[in-house]
């Protein structure tokens, strides 16, 4: 595996990251704020830097490589493979009637099963819901293929989100890669450091992502209740605070982040789906805290490996660069420092992350997440 990664910021210069090296058919993984990825040109700015690479765009709220985390930017990790192979498939939620299950299903059809190892996920955010597109990917993947990935991000805007392959980045559009090879070896973790606190409330209202009652009241009250004069700066204020939720669904609990809210009908738009009859608690956390969970990520994605990672895949939630601020590099490093200087880190901080629970198959829509996925063939 031979990589190349260059970055382009404010000052309109593409600057090489790494060493320029000619690759032969690579993956370039073209990550970046959303208004540079508006550009008409950008699609054939980069196709004349990779005229054989296919190229896949995906808006963030914030690039990661193991230099830095950059924001307006674009960052491009381009990768060849030597020893394996991947295929690119595309599906837009616009076309299917925002059925995100739907349209997670048809997008894993699209691969041939034999020899399928892994599929990396870059879908757009703002209309998705994340619950419903794992589910359809789920129901039509065999359980031996690991799927990770992120919702695309607009920093704290929520605006929009964009993404592509070979064209310029448009909003609705889901990414597939799938990777095929013998060779190839792929594990992953995820860990999220994020505390419960306060009283554990029912849910007694909702409606697939949409939160509409706790205990009987309405949610959006409750919730600007515990954020006192926070409340005056929902939604971004709401990634600060996270809810845990317990659900009958599921053996393991899991976060959910408020992307939105609806003044008119009280109700909380949340990423992903959130069950009636759930509990949650809302969650707090601290910079030491979600650096050492990123660190705890990065071990247990290493436990097992028999070959050493060439390629970390990293996607980190937009909550938890909020609360790092200033520190933001901080759970980078403690990646770096554990999967090693010699692995190309590439990655996004992203609306939700795509990921199974650490021994399971199934992938699931996860918040303030760092997930990690290692690859070597």
């Amino acid at each position: 595996m031979k990589t190349v990664q260059i970055v382009k910021r404010k000052d309109g210069i593409w600057t090489y990251l790494t060493q320029n090296i000619a690759l032969i058919k690579p993956l370039v993984l073209v990550l970046g704020n959303r208004f540079l990825l508006e550009d008409n040109n950008i699609y054939d700015e980069i196709q004349t830097m990779f005229p054989d690479g296919d190229i896949v765009f995906g808006s963030t709220s914030g690039d990661i490589t193991s230099k830095t985390v950059d924001e307006d930017s674009i960052t491009i990790t381009a990768i060849e493979f030597e020893k394996s192979s991947f295929l690119i498939k595309t599906s837009n939620v616009l076309n299917s009637d925002l059925n995100s299950f739907k349209t997670g299903a048809e997008l894993v059809n699209q691969f041939p099963q034999e020899g399928l190892k892994y599929i990396f996920v870059l879908s757009e955010g703002s209309f998705i819901n994340g619950s419903e597109l794992t589910k359809g990917m789920n129901s039509v993947s065999n359980e031996n293929i690991l799927i990770t990935g992120g919702l695309c991000g607009d920093a704290a805007r929520f605006e929009k989100t964009l993404a592509s392959y070979n064209e310029n980045p448009r909003p609705g559009e889901i990414v597939a890669i799938g990777f095929y090879g013998e060779s190839l070896e792929i594990s992953f973790s995820i860990h999220g450091g994020w505390t419960p606190f306060g009283p554990e409330r029912n849910v007694t209202k909702s409606k697939s992502n949409v939160l509409y009652e706790l205990d009987d009241k309405p949610a959006l009250d409750l919730y600007k209740k515990y954020l006192g004069e926070k409340s005056n700066e929902l939604p971004a204020a709401a990634l600060l605070y996270p809810l845990d939720v317990k659900s009958t669904e599921e053996e393991q609990s899991f976060v959910r982040t408020i992307l939105n809210i609806d003044e008119n009908s009280n109700t909380m738009i949340l990423a992903g789906d959130i069950p009636e009859n759930s509990k949650v608690q809302l969650m707090m956390t601290n910079v030491d805290n979600i650096a050492n969970a990123s660190e705890r990520a990065a071990r247990q994605a290493l436990e097992l490996r028999t070959k050493k990672p060439e390629l970390a895949l990293l996607v980190s939630c937009i909550g938890r660069k909020l609360v790092l601020d200033q520190r933001v590099e901080d759970e980078i490093e403690e990646v770096v420092d554990v999967v090693g200087q010699d692995t190309a880190i590439c990655g996004f901080y992203s609306y939700g992350e795509i990921a199974p629970f650490h021994g399971e198959n199934n992938c699931q829509l996860h918040n303030q997440t760092m997930t990690i996925t290692l690859i070597s063939e």
